[in-house]
């Protein structure tokens, strides 16, 4: 691990959050091409909710704004404490009947993210109550017709990608625009 301060991007062209709370989620991004292929699928299916395909590692949590600059700040010291690690994703799951969600499995890679979602979720002024034990997976079709779910399920059987996951993102959400990356924060930095 280097030492020092996290190195981060800044994506949130300078906007800062307005009102009292603001939503964030944090994620690490699907490279391309496999990004793109599972974002498609996604919206091929139907479903609504289809955001770029991502393994979510702080699901949408509502902070208050002026919590913000010390979440960033512990999201710096996380991802200066992890290293990049190898993501493998393979084959398909469900969480049927308990939601209808259809997602593509982490087959390897799976404690690291356990490991970064329980660091990110000990940031001061995160008070998310979790429905489900944490499970990193990549939505690929959620709340669609159940032909929609089994077809998902079929097509993506033999999906393989593997890759480096050298950062994570944080996004926020306003309420009235999609959600949208505000800060990258690299691993071992």
């Amino acid at each position: 691990m280097a030492g020092g301060a996290a190195r981060s991007v800044d994506r949130s062209g300078g906007v800062s959050p307005t009102g009292d709370t603001i939503q964030i989620g944090i994620a690490v991004d699907i490279p391309e091409p496999w990004g793109a292929q599972l974002t498609r699928r996604r919206i091929q299916a139907g479903d609504p909710l289809a955001v770029p395909a991502h393994v979510t590692l702080l699901g949408p949590t509502e902070i208050q704004t002026a919590n913000l600059p010390a979440v960033e700040r512990h999201l710096a010291a996380v991802a200066a404490g992890h290293l990049p690690f190898a993501l493998h994703l393979r084959g398909t799951g469900t969480f049927r009947p308990v939601t209808q969600v259809v997602f593509v499995a982490v087959a390897a890679g799976i404690s690291e993210c356990e490991l970064l979602a329980a660091a990110i979720a000990a940031a001061p002024g995160l008070q998310r109550q979790a429905r489900f034990p944490y499970h990193p997976h990549v939505t690929v079709a959620q709340d669609v017709p159940p032909e929609a779910l089994d077809k998902v399920y079929e097509d993506l059987a033999d999906f393989s990608a593997m890759f480096e996951v050298d950062a994570f993102t944080l996004f926020s959400h306003s309420g009235e625009a999609r959600w949208q990356p505000r800060r990258d924060f690299r691993l071992g930095d």
